[in-house]
């Protein structure tokens, strides 16, 4: 049976209107897959969850989401929160599976992924968005995380941090101090406000130029302030195993 969850939990905010109920019947023993696609065809979602048996031995999984319009979806909390992430931005995942689906094209699918597919799975699992005054971004830039979390702390106040990436939410739901997001380096606009305005912005700032460099910067999650109990106390940034000083250049 799958978990249960804290909806209340700070990260889970921006998806607690879409996941909560989906997870409640999903623990009664609907089918995930099922649920998903229920959800997303209300909204007019142009693909729909299958189970993973569907998905032929031996092709690549973006691809056959590429051809077939086709999501296969495993009964677990990895693919609950990879279906969550096709309904609150379904455009940036299309945009996302449109670069994997062409790059597989044009490379065939090698024992490697290669620069560009290894920048576009780290974004879908793993990547944040940020929207934040310029103070933090540059000591977040900098990995200056004394700065960053104590003296620039009023300032979080106007910021809104959203985790993208399904395998970093699935992380979350049994929180651990090092968990550490990738967030994406083009800063979220000041005064874009909702879900389909952060879905539309950031589908049309994907590109394969853009990412193929990886264009990530480290940000360990539970340092955010309000996100976790203990980091109300400046203790809890020091430790350098987590908030690692950006290295000097060789």
């Amino acid at each position: 049976m799958p978990p249960e969850m804290d909806w209340s939990a700070p990260w889970l905010s921006g998806w607690r209107a879409r996941g909560e109920g989906l997870q409640h019947a999903w623990r009664t023993g609907a089918p995930l897959p099922g649920l998903l696609s229920e959800v997303g065809a209300a909204q007019g979602l142009s693909v729909r969850f299958v189970s993973q048996a569907a998905l032929p031995e031996g092709q690549a999984y973006e691809q056959f989401i590429f051809e077939q319009g086709q999501v296969p979806t495993r009964e677990n909390l990895h693919d609950f929160f990879n279906g969550l992430c096709w309904l609150r931005y379904p455009q940036t995942k299309q945009q996302l599976n449109r670069l994997q689906g062409a790059e597989i094209a044009r490379q065939g699918v090698q024992n490697t992924r290669g620069p560009l597919r290894d920048a576009l799975t780290l974004f879908d699992e793993n990547a944040a968005l940020l929207q934040a005054p310029e103070p933090l971004w540059q000591a977040l830039l900098a990995r200056e995380w004394q700065r960053l979390f104590l003296d620039l702390r009023p300032l979080w106040a106007q910021a809104r941090l959203e985790l993208f990436g399904h395998a970093l939410l699935e992380k979350l739901v049994q929180p651990y101090k090092g968990i550490t997001a990738h967030v994406y380096v083009v800063p979220v606009p000041l005064g874009l406000d909702g879900d389909a305005a952060w879905d539309a912005w950031l589908a049309n700032s994907l590109s394969a130029d853009g990412l193929r460099h990886k264009p990530f910067t480290p940000l360990p999650v539970l340092g955010v302030p309000g996100w976790w109990p203990e980091n109300a106390h400046a203790a809890f940034y020091g430790d350098a195993t987590v908030f690692r000083p950006r290295r000097a250049p060789a």
